[in-house]
């Protein structure tokens, strides 16, 4: 990642002449780790975001709305109290390190102005947010509080006095010269990363292909102070983002599609939302694919263990046959026995019967004619607990599918809120005063090539609504053949689809379900009128007739 203190500097520069002299607003935390500041400034309001996560930190100003929690966090609470209302006065990075102090003036209970500071430091695992009072030089909070059982050199908890990061053993990039550079042993990147601080490896693998190291660095450092740079992203064919910088990577040149932005907040934010390994809904997914796993483990242990009860109760005949055979020969059977050896009248074969030596021959016959009436019942009982097992094992199976492909935050949040209502997830508490968001259905949507819309649900509790309420009766619905997957209307209304818009909308079911990554995939296809929900059924579960099959690869339109 080349977030480093060259970017770091860039970045500062970028924000120094967008937001100083602006106004704090509003201040919301999407998540544990992230803030948003909405900004009013002489040229409109902007929206400053900054992250503390270890994968992805940065600072940057965005253009996309995230979700705002219902109820926000003491943190967020603390920044409301403190910086609504709050001026920018000065951006400034700190040296040479990825370290970005942004200084606010603002009103305090009694109506005089106080200094306050913001202070976002980018490094990695120890990324952090803190809030500093500058008249003490004191930690008013942090969004990560370091106690001396994680840092013992330095922590950060309210009411300590601040201190900056431990500096590191390098020459910063600022202070570097040409006799620092020409005392070096190598000047290969490994040896330039670790003696000049504040670059990264793909910037000094670039000044290693370089023969005017020292000038190289100059160039991209005063483009990094005076904004005059274009960000450019380096993606692989699929669009996925290897690489950024300000400043051309050789090494990316001839393998990877240039991306170039006007400036770096949009370069960052495009890198961030398309990188896969700081994607949102991936993050915020895979706590639930966990959880919906260990629940499908379960439940197929709980199959495996059905049918073995099963089958043990459909082996039930020997003892409705020791019962008649203990009855009809119970004169034989002497008091205390362990068993008795009779004639099966049915094939005149010897069959040994087991008894109770505490119970009589009578009492003995009635226990095997009990046990098999029990095994009778517990036939029906275990086919019934099978096949409810059965349909809680394909509900999450079709709810895994819909994780796996998620591609949004909202995604996430919408599934595990039907989870929560459906009783596989504990309810999150909501505090009092705070209520809780309307669920609102918005389906995928497309447009084929002869004008027709289809529409794709995101989850179960989607279907339902696209399925149930949106499409009419005479619409074409789409399900791939026994595999997971959303519900697909295709909104042809009284018209007929042809052969084409079939198959097209046919792919666009493969895509969205569980076998997105194979070819050749069964879709099942019908009219909406013919598609019916039975009475308890769980989201998104369906039965269908008259329906056909059509085997398409899966595809979006173009």
């Amino acid at each position: 990642m080349a977030f480093d203190g060259i970017i770091t500097m860039a970045a500062a520069v970028e924000l120094g002449e967008k937001i100083t002299l602006g106004k704090i607003e509003k201040i919301y935390q999407p998540e544990a780790d992230e803030l948003v500041f909405n900004i009013h400034t002489k040229k409109g309001n902007l929206k400053l975001y900054a992250s503390a996560n270890p994968a992805s930190a940065r600072i940057h100003l965005m253009e996309a709305t995230l979700p705002n929690p219902p109820a926000p966090s003491s943190f967020c609470m603390l920044l409301r109290k403190h910086l609504q209302g709050a001026r920018i006065t000065e951006v400034a990075q700190k040296g040479a390190e990825r370290i970005i102090e942004i200084s606010l003036e603002t009103l305090n209970e009694l109506g005089f102005t106080v200094s306050k500071k913001l202070i976002f430091e980018i490094m990695g695992k120890h990324s952090n947010i803190i809030l500093l009072d500058i008249a003490t030089g004191k930690i008013i909070d942090s969004i990560k509080r370091i106690s001396i059982d994680v840092n013992r050199v330095r922590q950060i908890l309210p009411g300590i006095s601040y201190q900056y990061p431990p500096v590191q053993d390098k020459i910063p990039f600022t202070q570097i010269t040409k006799d620092d550079i020409a005392t070096l042993p190598s000047l290969d990147a490994k040896t330039l990363q670790k003696s000049i601080g504040g670059i990264c490896p793909a910037l000094a693998e670039e000044m290693s292909r370089r023969q005017d190291i020292y000038g190289f660095l100059q160039e991209v450092t005063s483009s990094s102070k005076t904004g005059c740079f274009t960000p450019v992203i380096y993606a692989d064919e699929k669009g996925s983002p290897k690489e950024f910088h300000i400043t051309p990577l050789s090494e990316y040149e001839d393998v990877c599609r240039k991306i170039r932005f006007d400036t770096l907040s949009q370069c960052l934010e495009y890198y961030y939302h398309h990188r896969q390994s700081s994607n949102r809904a991936r993050q915020k997914s895979a706590d639930l694919i966990r959880a919906v796993s260990a629940q499908l483990d379960k439940l197929h242990l709980k199959e495996q263990r059905l049918k073995e009860d099963l089958l043990q109760a459909e082996n039930s005949e020997d003892l409705r046959l020791f019962g008649e055979l203990l009855t009809a020969n119970i004169h034989m059977v002497k008091p205390g026995a362990t068993k008795v050896t009779v004639t099966n009248y049915y094939d005149n074969s010897q069959v040994t019967i087991p008894l109770e030596p505490r119970f009589s021959p009578s009492k003995n016959a009635q226990n095997y004619f009990k046990k098999y009436g029990k095994s009778k019942t517990a036939i029906k009982e275990k086919q019934l607990q099978l096949e409810v097992n059965d349909g809680e094992i394909k509900y999450l199976d079709s709810v895994l599918a819909y994780l796996e492909n998620s591609e949004s935050v909202d995604e996430a949040d919408a599934i595990r809120k039907e989870l929560e209502e459906t009783g596989y997830l504990r309810k999150r508490k909501v505090p009092g005063g705070f209520k809780e968001k309307k669920y609102k259905a918005e389906p995928y949507k497309y447009i084929l090539p002869s004008g027709m819309t289809v529409l794709v649900g995101r989850n179960n509790k989607e279907n339902d609504i696209l399925t149930l309420k949106t499409a009419s009766s005479k619409d074409t619905w789409f399900h791939t053949k026994d595999i997971p997957g959303s519900h697909v209307i295709l909104q042809n209304g009284s018209s007929e689809p042809d052969k084409d818009d079939i198959f097209a909308a046919a792919a666009i079911a493969a895509y969205h379900s569980k076998g997105r990554s194979s070819e050749n995939v069964p879709v099942d296809y019908v009219q909406v009128k013919y598609v019916k929900k039975p009475a308890g059924a769980k989201p998104g579960m369906v039965i269908f007739t008259n329906n056909k099959t059509v085997w398409v690869n899966p595809k979006l339109p173009e």
